[in-house]
């Protein structure tokens, strides 16, 4: 008989050692240890007790990629980096995201939803045109605006008023003393009652004296200022606005052209922030706060 080789012999049974570790079914994964357990972890909770975030968040996505993304709290670790340190809003929603898909009704998921918001809100800042600013902080500012604006205009008639009245007051004063004054010449009661330029008198006048009268001294006259006229109602400045018939306690308003709830809001509340209000009370040919539409008939609460 013909002996085998030695070589031979060897190759045959490297080749079946495959075949003794797998067997004949399909090759066992062994399950991987609790997260908060793998090494891998505990090095990168270390880096970033240590402040070193950038090796910490390469080691945590490293560890996310061996679990084959299942890997929660490495999830939430790599959001946080990205959010706080790298002020990177869209890879930090992402992680946050698939967070909240491996742990979800948890506490700790309802928490990470306010983080995505907050990201969403640090991503729209950058945006130029500011598209998710809050409605109610814009209605405050504008109710502000419209406010100061009504006040400078009340103290501008309250400011004419004040002066017409000292102007009266001081002439009255003049025509008692026996002087007149001209048109076109105004008395100085803050320069001690002083009228420059005052027509010529007397000789004067005739051509007998001086070529100009001396000036003529007034004794200062108190001057008690006129009360303050009270200020118009804001809804007096307003236009009218457009009513139909209305029934018992309620106010209607018809939508004109360029009308907004807002603008409504103001016309009949004398502020923009009760809009809300009039959406509320037309729920019924409102489906949303958009659906404004001219010659809709509104109903207006008191």
């Amino acid at each position: 008989m013909r002996r085998r080789s030695p070589s031979l012999f060897l190759l045959s049974a490297l080749a079946l050692v495959p075949l003794l570790h797998t067997g004949c079914g399909p090759q066992s994964v062994m399950p991987f240890t609790a997260e908060a357990d793998d090494p891998d972890y505990r090095r990168a909770k270390e880096l970033l007790r240590m402040g070193r975030e950038q090796e910490a968040l390469a080691q945590f996505l490293r560890l996310i990629d061996q679990r084959g993304g299942a890997a929660a709290e490495s999830h939430l670790e790599v959001g946080i980096l990205y959010h706080k340190h790298i002020k990177d809003p869209i890879a930090a929603i992402y992680h946050y995201r698939r967070y909240r898909e491996l742990r979800p009704g948890t506490e700790q998921a309802r928490l990470v939803l306010q983080s995505i918001e907050a990201c969403i809100r640090d991503f729209a800042r950058t945006l130029p045109a500011q598209p998710l600013d809050n409605q109610v902080e814009r209605t405050d500012l504008m109710d502000a605006i419209d406010r100061l604006q009504r006040e400078n205009l009340q103290l501008k008639e309250q400011l004419a008023g004040a002066r017409a009245a000292v102007l009266d007051t001081t002439r009255q004063a003049a025509a008692g003393e026996g002087l007149s004054v001209s048109p076109g010449f105004e008395l100085e009661p803050s320069q001690g009652g002083f009228i420059a330029d005052a027509p010529l008198t007397g000789k004067a006048a005739r051509g007998a004296g001086p070529e100009y009268a001396a000036p003529v001294e007034v004794s200062p006259i108190p001057v008690v200022p006129a009360p303050l006229p009270a200020p118009a109602p804001v809804a007096q400045a307003l236009p009218p606005p457009a009513l139909s018939a209305p029934a018992a306690g309620i106010r209607r308003h018809v939508v004109a052209k360029g009308d907004t709830l807002q603008l409504i809001s103001l016309r009949y509340y004398g502020t923009r922030s009760r809009f809300r209000d009039i959406y509320a009370a037309n729920r019924d040919v409102m489906p949303n706060e958009g659906t404004l539409r001219i010659g809709m008939e509104l109903k207006i609460p008191q």
